[in-house]
């Protein structure tokens, strides 16, 4: 684990929620990181695909899945999510794209355009065209307004259903999930 896994990766328990939602289904994992959340659904789901553009975080994420014992169950690929977006299928897409680092706590309302590497309706555009579920995690100082707006930027607007996420008694995010059926 390198300095940037140790603070942006998702806390496992949040995680393990996230992949129960997730049970028996493709899951494309669009910033994957160091791989707490593939770990996490390569447990429950049918299989992973890990994506995340640097190579060292990949290679960190595939030795963490080797040590939980999941690796089998990922296809691991280094490169940008937005240009290999156009070649993707699955049942869920999973974004947990960079907040922006620590900082992003100092915000008093996050907005949707503060997502890197693209804003937040731009990447829920393009996963839109991978599966018909997305989730989001996202900081707990979102706004929930903009996170709602995506849910009508598909035709049928998808369904949307917000779970604040706490850590020892504390909020640490939110996370949204999208479907046109449930998830």
């Amino acid at each position: 684990m390198d300095e940037e896994g140790w603070y942006s990766v998702t806390p496992e328990e949040i995680a393990i929620r996230q992949a129960e939602r997730c049970r028996g289904q493709l899951v494309i994992d669009c910033f994957s990181g160091v791989g707490g959340n593939t770990i996490q659904f390569a447990k429950l789901c049918s299989s992973v695909v890990a994506i995340d553009i640097d190579p060292v975080k990949v290679e960190l994420a595939m030795n963490n899945a080797m040590v939980y014992g999941v690796a089998i169950r990922v296809d691991f690929v280094v490169g940008d999510f937005v240009h290999l977006a156009p070649s993707l299928k699955g049942d869920v897409v999973f974004l947990s794209p960079p907040w922006g680092g620590p900082m992003y706590k100092d915000v008093e309302s996050y907005k949707m355009d503060m997502l890197q590497p693209r804003d937040g309706y731009t990447l829920f555009k393009i996963a839109l065209s991978i599966a018909p579920n997305i989730i989001m995690f996202l900081p707990r100082n979102v706004d929930v307004a903009q996170v709602e707006e995506l849910a009508w930027l598909s035709s049928p607007p998808l369904t949307l259903e917000i779970e604040e996420n706490f850590v020892g008694g504390r909020m640490k995010a939110i996370t949204a999930y999208f479907s046109c059926n449930a998830v």
